[in-house]
C-alpha cells in the first residue's frame, strides 16, 4: 500500500471534513509505531516496523481516530486547536478506535482472525475458560465472603475498615471493588475487571446488556461509552430527581457534621 492507498482505506471507514495526509516515514522507531500531528493533520506511519499490511493499518486507524477527535474538538470550540492534555489515550479515545477497527473488520479492511493461528485459537480458548472465568468465580466468592466478614465485624462491634487495613492488609477500594462482584449478579465469564465495570451499572438490564456486548467482541471502553451516552439522553425529569437525592443526602450529611462540630464547640 501507498500513502493515497492508506488514506483512501481509512475514508471509506470513516469520512471526514477536515483534510489530512498520510505519510509512511520509511523509518524504524522502538518508541513509537505511528504519530499524528493535530497541527498540521499528519498521519505519521513507521512502516519499518510491520510485518504484514493489518499491523499497518491497524496503527493507520489508531491515528486516524486521533484525527477524527482533533475535528470534533475543532468544531466545538470554533476552530481554536484544544490545549493539549497530558492524557490522549483517555476512555472516549479507546472507544472511537475500537468503533473504528469494527467497522473496519466490517467492511473487510482489516481483520484479526484467530482462524489463521490455530494455537493462538487455542491458547485463547484456555485463557478465557481457565483463568479469566475461573478467576470471575473466584472473585466473586471473595466478594461474598468480605460481605460476610463486614456483617461479622458489626456483631462483634469491631471497625471493618481496621479489619480491611491491619487484619487483612487488604486497600479498601480494592475490597469495595472485590465485594460489588460478589453482591451483584455479574457473568464471571467477564473476567474481574469486566466484572468490576459491570457491577457498577444499577439496573440488572443494564449490566445484561453490557455483558453480553463485552462477551460478542465490544471493547470494554466501548461498551462504558455507550452506556454514558446512554445516561446522558435519560430523562430530564428523572435526571433531576437523580440530582435531588445526591443533593439531600449531601446537605443531611453536612448539617450531621455541623451539628458534631458545634456540640464540639460547646463543650472546649
Amino acid at each position: 500500500m501507498d500513502n493515497e492507498e492508506i488514506k483512501q482505506k481509512l475514508l471509506q471507514i470513516e469520512d471526514t471534513q477536515l483534510d489530512f495526509t498520510v505519510v509512511m516515514t520509511g523509518k524504524e522507531s522502538t518508541r513509537v509505531n505511528g504519530l499524528y500531528k493535530p497541527d498540521t493533520h499528519e498521519i505519521l506511519l513507521h512502516n519499518k516496523n510491520f510485518k504484514s499490511d493489518m499491523q499497518l493499518i491497524y496503527t493507520a486507524i489508531h491515528e486516524y481516530a486521533h484525527h477524527l477527535i482533533t475535528e470534533d474538538q475543532l468544531a466545538e470550540s470554533g476552530g481554536r486547536l484544544p490545549v493539549k492534555s497530558a492524557k490522549v489515550h483517555t476512555a472516549a479515545f479507546w472507544a472511537r478506535f475500537h468503533q473504528l477497527l469494527q467497522k473496519a473488520e466490517e467492511l473487510g479492511i482489516y481483520k484479526i482472525s484467530l482462524e489463521e493461528a490455530p494455537e493462538l485459537k487455542e491458547l485463547t480458548e484456555k485463557i478465557r475458560k481457565e483463568y479469566m472465568e475461573v478467576n470471575g468465580k473466584l472473585m466473586q466468592e471473595f466478594g461474598k465472603l468480605l460481605a460476610k466478614a463486614h456483617a461479622l465485624c458489626e456483631q462483634a462491634n469491631i471497625r471493618y475498615e481496621d479489619y480491611l487495613d491491619r487484619i487483612l492488609c487488604l486497600p479498601r477500594n480494592t475490597a469495595k471493588d472485590i465485594t460489588k462482584v460478589g453482591v451483584v449478579e455479574v457473568n464471571p465469564a467477564l473476567g474481574f475487571d469486566n466484572m468490576k465495570k459491570v457491577a457498577m451499572l444499577k439496573k440488572s438490564e443494564d449490566r445484561e446488556s453490557a455483558s453480553q456486548q463485552i462477551l460478542s467482541g465490544k471493547s470494554p471502553d466501548t461498551v462504558t461509552e455507550l452506556m454514558k451516552k446512554a445516561a446522558r439522553n435519560e430523562d430530564p425529569r428523572s435526571k433531576l430527581e437523580k440530582e435531588k437525592n445526591r443533593l439531600t443526602k449531601t446537605i443531611e450529611a453536612l448539617q450531621q457534621r455541623l451539628q458534631y462540630v458545634e456540640e464540639s464547640l460547646e463543650n472546649m
